[in-house]
């Protein structure tokens, strides 16, 4: 059986998802949401006013199953948001709001670093928040597809924030799932763990650097940051090195490691202390390896997968002056920056392939002219953007 186009995927994707929303299952599973609204702080009257006129989006649905940071190359993913690019950003972000900065990491005891790198990964400081109205899509999850329990408090909890009149719900958009905002708070965590840092009385994560910095500080503090102590380091493992003794949750003393042969992949020593340490080996054993302390598990708290909590902790280490991992990826064919990936883009439209926006990020368009490019060049077709394509198509002229 052949496979099928990955534009072909994507329309039968799109087909399924639509077959499943119909208007009269919306309807019906908004009047149960309605009966359910005063229980959790919405009043009747403030839901019927909210969702009037709403209808489902079924493309949302399209993105239920599909998580960057568990299907892209750890190497791939860390590329797309760790590069110099976004490391000279931060230095800029981190010079402009200095002192805001330095208050609200003062006043929850974290490190102002790892909390310019939440907003850089998160919203690319500000110029990604997603264009998604959250009710429509909220409101979609909460009815269809899976995890509709878990989408429905969203949508609540949606509701309570427009309720209270902290965001203007023309302003409330963001992610398929959600996650709205400077640092991309879910709903519900908003309400936890939003708080006014520019004094105006509201909590808007929309429109306040001040507040979005001082909410991602606050989260950071109730996951249990550890001011003053590392989220971990890169190290280096011994020949024969038996790896299953790894994994973030296997923590260990840190002269447990240092028995084992490890050692700190830039020469400095391992300092022992009463920390336990885990082991991550995001790439299995011939990746970069490193010990991960409580601090990392505080980042990974943001968004539960280790390599976005990876991409957070080497972006603040980037921020203060520290350097790309010792250990290359085991990969013969290394990742594109964002600049990279624009230039691949640029070539690729100057080939006639319709990419739209040159961004950087590789959406369905760049992907298929990915694939029709690997094949026309006798490269492994698999729709991934690497070094190999690049020189490719630098080095054969367009036409050719």
């Amino acid at each position: 059986m052949q496979p099928i186009s990955f534009a072909l995927y994507l329309t039968l994707l799109s087909s399924t998802a639509a077959a499943q929303v119909s208007a009269e299952r919306f309807s019906t599973c908004l009047a149960t949401l309605r009966a359910e609204s005063a229980a959790k702080g919405v009043s009747t009257a403030a839901f019927d006013r909210l969702t009037s006129g709403l209808t489902p989006d079924p493309s949302v649905l399209e993105f239920l199953d599909y998580q960057p940071e568990f299907r892209t190359p750890i190497w791939d993913y860390l590329a797309s948001l760790v590069d110099d690019e976004r490391v000279a950003d931060a230095l800029a972000m981190r010079e402009k709001w200095a002192g805001t900065l330095a208050a609200s990491a003062e006043r929850y005891q974290v490190d102002g670093d790892t909390v310019i790198a939440v907003w850089g990964v998160e919203s690319n400081f500000g110029r990604n928040f997603g264009k998604r109205p959250l009710l429509t899509s909220l409101g979609t999850l909460a009815c269809f597809g899976r995890r509709q329990a878990y989408f429905r408090g969203e949508f609540l909890s949606t509701l309570k924030i427009l309720d209270r009149g902290d965001i203007a719900p023309d302003r409330l958009v963001g992610s398929w799932a959600g996650a709205f905002g400077h640092t991309q708070f879910m709903p519900s965590t908003f309400l936890r763990l939003a708080v006014d840092g520019d004094g105006d009385g509201k909590r808007d994560l929309m429109d306040s650097v001040p507040d979005a910095l001082a909410s991602t500080a606050n989260f950071l503090h109730k996951a249990g940051w550890r001011q003053g102590e590392p989220w971990g380091y890169e190290v280096v493992l011994p020949a024969g090195f038996d790896t299953s003794v790894s994994g973030r949750g296997n923590k260990r003393p840190l002269s447990s490691w240092i028995g084992r042969g490890i050692r700190r992949a830039d020469g400095q020593p391992i300092v022992t202390s009463d920390a336990a340490a885990g082991l991550l080996l995001p790439a299995g054993p011939r990746g970069p390896a490193f010990l991960v302390f409580r601090n990392f598990d505080a980042i990974y708290g943001y968004n539960a997968a280790e390599s976005y909590a990876l991409a957070i902790a080497h972006l603040a280490d980037r921020i203060k002056g520290g350097k790309v991992f010792v250990t290359s990826w085991p990969t013969d064919d290394p990742s594109l920056s964002r600049s990279e990936r624009r230039e691949l883009q640029t070539l690729l439209a100057g080939r006639g392939y319709p990419i739209g926006e040159i961004d950087g990020m590789i959406g369905a368009n760049s992907r298929q002219a990915i694939l029709a490019e690997q094949k026309r060049l006798g490269l492994t077709v698999d729709g991934r953007p690497g070094q190999k394509l690049l020189a490719a198509l630098r080095a054969v002229p367009a036409g050719r």
